[in-house]
């Protein structure tokens, strides 16, 4: 099939996975809908039919990546069942996996500036993705007494910025933040250090 041999919804999706791989390259504001519209073997005129602007087509991917994030957090989570320990650290290497794995989509959703707010479908690939760490956090808090317990939410974005911190910093090759360790062992030994302060994990283990 030519380029220009789009129907239904396949031109909408290859101008997503045109933008992904200019992002990749450039960054999310580094290309123009025409720049995308080229890549994809179409007029610009063809994308204003699917997407009213760059930022509309920006969360598209977003929405896309965070179904793709949120499948894959599941998976983890159900993988590690039924020891809570095991599911929660599993969301954790998860995180990481999917930004070394899905770097244009990682970056639509994370380093764009499109808020997760900007349409209902975007906010509900969002919340289901955290919904996971959230329930994995939840399961794993059950071991603290109540009163001690940190609320699940503020348990599971603890690690989500933890995760996304060893991301940005060493696992993206960013100039000047080399790190001696892998970031898998960053990720591994900071969540452990975190379940320790909360006596989920034993001192030794």
């Amino acid at each position: 099939m030519s380029k220009r041999g789009y129907h239904h919804g396949n031109l909408r999706q290859a101008l997503v996975e045109a933008a992904l791989r200019l992002i990749e390259q450039r960054g999310p504001t580094g290309f123009t809908l025409s720049e995308a519209a080229k890549q994809a073997g179409v007029t610009p005129a063809a994308v204003y039919r699917h997407f009213e602007g760059r930022e509309d087509l920006i969360a598209e991917a977003a929405r896309q990546g965070y179904e793709m994030f949120a499948d894959l957090m599941q998976y983890a989570y159900d993988k590690g069942q039924p020891s809570a320990l095991a599911a929660f650290e599993a969301t954790g290497r998860a995180y990481l996996a999917f930004a070394r794995k899905y770097p244009g989509q990682y970056i639509a959703m994370f380093e764009s500036g499109i808020s997760v707010n900007r349409n209902p479908e975007l906010a509900a690939a969002a919340a289901r993705a955290r919904g996971v760490l959230e329930q994995a956090a939840a399961d794993l808090s059950r071991r603290i007494p109540p009163e001690k317990r940190p609320p699940a939410s503020m348990f599971s974005a603890h690690i989500w910025a933890l995760s996304h911190g060893v991301v940005e910093l060493f696992a993206r090759n960013s100039p000047g933040t080399a790190s001696p360790f892998p970031p898998e062992d960053l990720l591994e030994s900071g969540i452990g250090i975190y379940l320790r302060g909360l006596g989920l994990i034993a001192p030794d283990d």
